[in-house]
């Protein structure tokens, strides 16, 4: 089961959910929240790099009493720069120029391409036990993540809830009127690029719908800026959780094509 965030401002919660949230503070992305020991928690910042486009900053993770300190190219164990692989006490870390990988023994499983994307898998054993933007983690993906009670909250409520305040964060809490407007255009392109025979091998491995309704949301969002990050970010992301699922896309990238 695997809690995903890529390119503009997408999320998928452990159960499925896929809403988009484009806040720039720190966030809980996900936490193990039932009991007053927390065996983990991961926070995130994202930032806008120069091209305006959306990416990971840091990555805050905690492990046990370990807390680990990702930046692209750079990694902090407890408050000391450590080479990688780095391996300790049911935690191995491993990283190059590509992406940055943690492997916890108590079931957790983090991935980051060191620019937008970042993917986290965690055992079952937490089934029912995480908060924060990747949701409860309870199977039921019925956005019931924006429902508390009888209060039902856009995704941009539910994402500004997730904040972790800090005394001197200087960031503006996206706009809760502002709900990013769902697109319904560009459907038929957004299919034939993720059906092209290069995912031959994904069908059956992850939503599809999930991954068309995202692309529609960018090429929209992209507003004829036919820049590779507007194009390419969830394909990208679809190839990822391809391969992560076991599956093997082939070479989608042309040099005319992201």
């Amino acid at each position: 089961y695997v809690c995903s965030t890529w390119g503009n401002n997408h999320f998928k919660t452990f159960d499925g959910d896929i809403y988009q949230f484009p806040g720039i503070c720190e966030y809980n992305f996900a936490s193990d929240c039932q009991e007053s020991y927390k065996e983990f928690s991961v926070h995130i910042q994202r930032t806008m790099n120069s091209n305006n486009h959306p990416e990971i900053q840091y990555i805050l993770l905690t492990i046990k009493d370990l807390t680990v300190y990702l930046r692209p190219k750079l990694v902090v164990v407890d408050g000391r720069i450590v080479k990688t692989p780095y391996y300790s006490s049911g935690m191995l870390i491993e990283s190059n120029d590509i992406y940055t990988k943690v492997y916890a023994k108590l079931g957790l499983i983090l991935i980051w391409n060191q620019e937008d994307a970042l993917m986290v898998e965690l055992d079952s054993k937490f089934n029912n036990h995480t908060c924060g933007l990747c949701g409860d983690y309870n199977g039921v993906p019925i956005y019931n993540e924006f429902i508390n009670g009888v209060t039902s909250y856009n995704s941009i409520t539910y994402g500004n809830l997730q904040k972790i305040s800090k005394p001197n964060a200087k960031c503006e809490d996206p706009d809760e009127t502002q709900a990013i407007p769902s697109c319904n255009g560009h459907r038929d392109e957004c299919e034939r690029l993720l059906t092209s025979s290069a995912f031959a091998d994904c069908r059956l491995r992850l939503n599809l719908e999930m991954y068309i309704q995202a692309c529609m949301q960018d090429k929209c969002a992209c507003n004829g800026n036919e820049d590779s990050f507007c194009l390419c970010s969830t394909i990208s992301e679809y190839s990822r959780q391809c391969s992560h699922a076991g599956g093997r896309p082939s070479e989608w990238r042309t040099q005319h094509f992201c």
